[in-house]
């Protein structure tokens, strides 16, 4: 754990869950393991807040238990889960694309509420969409049910891992819970159960006896459901998410270097290995060119031997993104998944150094990733670049450790005048260096954004307070020259400023969601480096 992690780590959980949560977690996160009244005597925080606090962060799993030998509780903090929740909207957009709003609003719940029975988040998503509906319609239960089927038969959901003693859910000071046991069953982790839910999503009501009446009813009919789902809890599954991230980041790198075909053809290979395929596996299973051609979307008109040509063309291409592994069935194809995020991460070390250090510096790093060790004089002559320059920009890349100085010696004295000097680039290493980076860089913009806010606090509620006026008259049917009138309440610099502010805060968001993009693929390629080893 760095400082830059656990200074994001505490900025997300403050942004998400407030102070306490914030002050607990950041001390474990930043102590290890500790029991319950360590945490609260370190803290300066009641024993009733840090009880609160641990709930919240296991409710969202960001925070795991366990028995100490010595009989005591012990709670650890998970740093990687923490820092996820800075993708929590790239999830919600990626479900709203694949799976419409109803797919957005069950992850989007999820993530809310950490983990879920099946019951509860149908029911709340049903409401949800109910009221953004018109002329009086209904989103069945029914519907949103099955959208949730669909979900977790491609794995985006899944069923939290059951405890083997209930009791142990809720570990307690006063006594002695057992250690618990998880049970994980792959078959049963995708599996949802048949729940019969009849009905549609309820409006909310201005009346307190109708809404009373409405409540009676719902809980009867929760009542008669909650057996049903026998207490099954759902939650995202976020390596299904990163595993579509790093297939569409493949599919976006093969179109931009060969064409829309190619791109549709690795696509398809991608679509049919995403549930068989493990995200940690180093390529997916191999696939015949039958079982492509006949995978190919419906509107996509090629032939087979056309098909052939562009497969042969993707597995002879220098990136090597697509592989042979046999030639039974017209051939057999895989991706090279650790290749492919490999060549990824590599591109995003390249463009880093031109943007920071311009062309040439870039060209020197090409030329080193190409030719592995160069000494100083072969840098100058395969780069075309002058001494003076050439070893100027060498010490420059050097001192920020972005490629390392090898030194062989021809003696065992180690003389200068007898030792081979290499240059080289160690892709590891300098993936780990700009991923801290990019962690300071987050932090960085979210601070910048929580500034901008804080310093247009009066500003902001002001405007909302005008919105909440304008709302309420519009729906009392005030008249056109009242509504202008209240919007007038806000002065010309005032507005000035607030689309200023708006702007600003926007263009925080998109830096902050281009950044974790460069993040996912150096941690992606430092996970697959680590499986490979």
């Amino acid at each position: 754990m760095t400082q830059a992690e656990a200074r994001l780590c505490s900025l997300l959980l403050q942004e998400h869950f407030g102070e306490i949560v914030d002050r607990v977690g950041q001390y474990i996160i930043r102590t290890g393991s500790q029991p319950l009244r360590i945490i609260a005597k370190d803290t300066g925080t009641s024993l009733d807040q840090v009880k609160k606090a641990l709930c919240v962060l296991i409710q969202h799993n960001l925070v795991s238990y366990q028995m100490h030998k010595r009989g005591f509780v012990e709670y650890t903090a998970h740093c990687d889960r923490c820092l996820r929740m800075l993708r929590y909207p790239r999830y919600i957009y990626t479900a709203k694309t694949l799976y419409g709003d109803t797919g957005e609003l069950i992850i989007e719940e999820l993530l809310l509420n950490g983990k879920m029975t099946l019951t509860a988040v149908v029911k709340k998503v049903a409401d949800r969409l109910t009221e953004t509906m018109e002329d009086g319609k209904s989103m069945e239960y029914s519907d949103v049910s099955t959208t949730f089927s669909q979900l977790a038969d491609t794995h985006f959901v899944q069923r939290c891992p059951a405890l083997q003693d209930e009791e142990s859910t809720t570990p307690t000071e006063g006594r002695r819970p057992p250690v618990p046991t998880l049970v994980t069953n792959e078959k049963e982790m995708y599996t949802v159960p048949r729940v019969v839910m009849i009905g549609r999503g309820k409006r909310r009501r201005s009346s307190d006896e109708d809404e009373g009446a409405s409540q009676s009813k719902r809980a009867k009919r929760d009542q008669e459901t909650s057996s049903q789902d026998d207490g099954i809890y759902w939650q995202i599954n976020t390596e299904r998410f990163h595993q579509h991230f790093r297939d569409q980041a493949i599919i976006s790198a093969v179109s931009n270097k060969m064409d829309q075909t190619s791109s549709e053809i690795v696509r398809t290979m991608l679509r049919m290995s995403e549930i068989t395929t493990s995200s940690q596996a180093a390529h997916t299973h191999p696939l015949s060119s039958n079982e492509i051609f006949r995978a190919l979307p419906k509107g996509f008109n090629i032939s087979k031997q056309v098909l052939d040509q562009y497969l042969a063309l993707l597995a002879d291409d220098p990136l090597e993104f697509v592989g042979r592994s046999g030639d039974s069935g017209g051939g057999m194809f895989v991706i090279n998944l650790h290749k492919a995020v490999a060549t990824l991460a590599t591109c995003n070390l390249e463009s880093i150094v031109q943007e920071r250090f311009g062309s040439r510096c870039a060209r020197i790093f090409r030329l080193l990733l190409r030719k592995r060790h160069l000494e100083q004089k072969q840098v100058e002559d395969f780069a075309m670049i002058p001494a003076k320059e050439a070893k100027e920009m060498l010490y420059k890349m050097l001192s920020v450790n972005l490629i390392a100085l090898q030194e062989i010696p021809k003696t065992p004295d180690h003389a200068p005048s007898r030792t081979f000097y290499l240059y080289t680039v160690n892709p590891l290493p300098a993936a780990r260096m700009l991923l801290q980076r990019c962690y300071k860089t987050v932090a960085n913009l979210i601070e910048r954004r929580q500034f901008e806010t804080k310093e247009n606090k009066r500003l902001l509620e002001k405007s909302q307070r005008i919105e909440a006026i304008i709302a309420s008259m519009q729906a009392t049917g005030a008249e056109e020259a009242q509504l202008q009138e209240i919007e007038e309440m806000i002065t010309a610099p005032e507005r000035q400023q607030l689309e200023n502010l708006k702007r600003n805060v926007n263009k925080l968001d998109a830096s902050e969601l281009q950044v974790d993009d460069t993040i996912f693929i150096l941690e992606a390629f430092i996970s697959s480096t680590k499986a490979r080893v």
